[in-house]
């Protein structure tokens, strides 16, 4: 058992259903934060000036969208599944708060007088529980597809199916090499692996495949194509309004917020301090781990801002490509490598016999990738090459410019 586990154990009742309210409280919060930090960051970006007139520098722009959204007439429309239509938005919602319940968000702090972590439990299989509530969001998406009635929700919904289907694999491989650096998948024992290196450095490529497939996880630019505006109108949501819409608005933010926080946990060492200021997780009795915690969320919440505001839409074949013809691959060829280190590790290998294993396997990635330009490029100048035409060998009528020079 984790030494986060213990102290969750000895939580009473109250104390759980407290903290499952300020979470809960928190998620909201940051997501009427998000809203009008994103559009104040891509206002930035496009030199405009953004949300400037609801409140103090358009700080109350979000709640003018909630309230625009209930005060909206709510429309179902004849040929809809009544039922399915009214609970998909519901599904999508409540599954992305779900994730939060094995999330650590600070060390060790005192709670109303109880020693306690701002995480509900700690299952030994923790990241599984997080993937496996994310992906059952996925099922809100696609039943207010199919139960619409329409032909561009339709759409959206098994657009997303496919997605989910194609970027999952890959962020599930991309923890397996967390897994096997830490020796558990409970996310506290994960954070306490952190304490020298975070796994942002010593596992990178898992870091980047991660934040590659949770952006298209959370349908954002730009693998936003389960929503795209010029092929499906709205998408999977195209017949939504009122609370209904603001449901799908709440799980698309919740569910960043979520990604954001799993990538926190596993690759940024969680609610601690970054190498060289471990002295700051004492300071508010224990509390300045949830700013850590916060700052560290916030950072990748910019990321997918900064992408949105940045990269335009894939194609869907190009989209389908990069997830099962690179992401994948890539993933379960670092697997095999890491599995090897920590092999070698294990049994005491020498250090120049890891260095001179490590050593090779740049060496080889080296290779390929100038094989696959080299091949690139010769494929695309023969693709350039167009070979001259052999004359015809039957009569062709003259051409009118030539008849007119032979009538002067």
């Amino acid at each position: 058992m984790s030494e986060y586990a213990s102290i969750l154990l000895d939580d009473p009742v109250w104390m759980i259903v407290v903290k499952g309210l300020l979470v809960f409280v928190l998620c909201v919060l940051l997501t009427l934060a998000a809203v009008y930090g994103e559009r104040k960051i891509v206002a930035r970006m496009q030199l405009r000036v953004g949300p400037n007139r609801a409140g103090p520098g358009g700080m109350l722009v979000s709640l003018a969208d909630g309230v625009k959204l209930a005060l909206k007439e709510d429309i179902i429309p004849k040929a809809a599944d009544r039922i399915v239509f009214i609970l998909a938005p519901v599904i999508s919602a409540a599954t992305c708060f779900l994730a939060f319940a094995v999330i650590p968000m600070t060390g060790k702090v005192m709670f109303f007088g109880e020693e306690t972590i701002m995480q509900l439990t700690d299952i030994p299989v923790g990241v599984l529980y997080v993937l496996a509530a994310t992906s059952i969001g996925v099922y809100g998406i696609v039943l207010a597809g199919w139960s619409s009635g329409s032909t561009y929700p339709l759409l959206g919904g098994l657009r997303s199916s496919a997605q989910v289907i194609s970027y999952e694999i890959a962020m599930g491989l991309s923890f397996v090499a967390v897994f096997m650096y830490a020796g558990s998948m409970s996310t506290g024992d994960i954070v306490q692996a952190q304490s020298q290196w975070w796994n942002a450095v010593v596992l990178f490529p898992s870091f980047v495949i991660y934040v590659i497939s949770m952006v298209g996880e959370t349908n954002r630019a730009p693998f936003d194509l389960a929503e795209a505006e010029g092929e499906l109108v709205g998408g999977f949501h195209t017949e939504y309004s009122s609370l209904k819409f603001a449901l799908f608005f709440l799980a698309e933010y919740v569910n960043i917020i979520a990604v954001s926080a799993l990538a926190t946990t596993l690759f940024l060492g969680g609610p601690s301090a970054p190498p060289g200021l471990g002295f700051t997780e004492s300071w508010l009795g224990g509390w300045f781990t949830f700013i850590w915690f916060l700052l560290k969320v916030f950072l990748f919440f910019f990321l997918f801002v900064w992408l949105r505001g940045t990269l335009p839409r894939l194609r869907y074949d190009q989209f389908m490509k990069f997830g099962w013809k690179v992401l994948i691959p890539v993933s379960v060829l670092w697997i095999l490598v890491v599995a090897t280190l920590r092999l070698l590790t294990q049994q005491g290998a020498s250090q120049f016999l890891i260095a001179a294993f490590t050593g090779g396997v740049v060496l080889v990635v080296l290779i390929a990738t100038s094989l696959y330009e080299s091949s690139k490029k010769r494929a695309e100048e023969e693709a350039r090459y167009v070979p001259e035409m052999p004359a015809p060998k039957f009569p062709v009528p003259a051409l009118p410019k030539a008849k007119i020079e032979e009538v002067e």
